[in-house]
């Protein structure tokens, strides 16, 4: 009896990781110090300051991953992973520095592994993060067939006064919101089960009004924010953000509003993208529902002073970031607050 036997590949495994090593190096910079396969990513710190603070974030791409096995298409996913977890940073200020991911499978299949390393590679590539390591577990019997997981870690810096917490929010402050790209990488639980279990719609048929077939829509890539954000934040104009994940709108905005501070945000204020009208009208899902699950099509909330407002929007403009005006903050608990456009 041989490990191959038990249905671990080491060969396979092998080709996949010389794979991932090869696109990691081309992520490295001047802080990486070590090549991928040590037993630990190894990233100097030199230059940040004696006040630079470390901030992390871990996240998965969770059943978008049912759809990417569907269609056969393992090129986006990495991508989702790194920039959730930028955009997550992000937030507070953070710029990124190295990422690790995690990816698990019954039985390793090395292009696969490739492609989805190349999206993840890719993403890293565009916003300066060195993909410093991770794990390629194969796990025979843990994992349906042709079926993987995957995970990652980011660990970005920020000076500690220019950390973005929320704390400087106060009534009468603008909430802009930058659009999404789609579901990114949430609420597809809920869209499977509407889209694909109950009406059984095919992944590659077009749906009128979409824009693409149903797979592309479901499959469009978590948009990063770090290069829209990046000049705000150098300008400290920013009192706090919000990364629009599980939870949308109604979860996500609570947690960085101080006492007394509720976000007011006006329906029609934006336009919701198709796919989030079709899962709504075919399943037959309350408002509120949609409203917790789903980022609506606004991938990110910024809350600023009213008097910051023409500069924030014209850097906007510069960086080719659309928005909309959504709301304000108003005085309350902290909490969100619906009201139709008219009211």
């Amino acid at each position: 009896m041989r490990y191959r036997d038990a249905g671990v590949d080491i060969d396979a495994a092998s080709r996949a990781k010389a794979a991932i090593k090869k696109l990691a190096r081309g992520t490295f910079n001047a802080h990486v110090l070590r090549d991928v396969g040590a037993f630990g990513g190894f990233f100097a710190l030199n230059g940040l300051g004696r006040d630079a603070v470390l901030v992390s974030s871990i996240d998965g791409v969770g059943t978008k991953l049912k759809i990417a096995f569907a269609l056969d298409r393992h090129d986006t996913v990495g991508a989702d992973l790194v920039n959730h977890c930028v955009n997550d940073i992000a937030v507070h200020g953070a710029a990124p520095l190295f990422f690790l991911d995690y990816l698990a499978t019954g039985k390793m299949h090395p292009a696969v592994v490739t492609e989805v390393v190349r999206g993840l590679t890719r993403a890293c590539r565009a916003v300066g993060c060195a993909l410093v390591g991770g794990e390629t577990a194969e796990m025979p019997g843990f994992y349906p067939a042709n079926e993987y997981d995957l995970a990652g870690c980011i660990i970005g810096w920020v000076r500690r006064a220019e950390i973005v917490d929320g704390s400087l929010i106060r009534p009468g402050d603008v909430i802009l919101g930058l659009p999404s790209t789609g579901l990114h990488t949430n609420g597809y639980s809920l869209a499977r089960k509407v889209l694909l279990d109950q009406e059984r719609l095919p992944l590659d048929g077009k749906i009128s009004g979409l824009g693409g077939t149903l797979g592309e829509v479901l499959l469009a890539p978590h948009h990063c924010y770090w290069p829209a954000l990046r000049p705000l934040l150098t300008r400290r104009w920013l009192k706090g953000v919000v990364h629009i994940t599980g939870g949308g709108i109604t979860d996500n905005t609570p947690r960085i509003l101080p006492r007394g501070c509720q976000a007011e945000i006006r329906l029609g204020s934006w336009p919701v993208p198709p796919i989030f009208e079709l899962i709504c009208r075919l399943g037959k899902v309350p408002q509120a529902d949609m409203y917790r699950t789903f980022n609506m099509g606004l991938g990110l909330l910024l809350i600023i002073a009213p008097r910051r407002l023409r500069e924030v929007t014209a850097a906007l403009e510069k960086q080719h970031e659309e928005f909309y005006d959504v709301g304000r903050i108003v005085p309350g608990r902290p909490s969100v607050k619906y009201r139709q456009l008219q009211e």
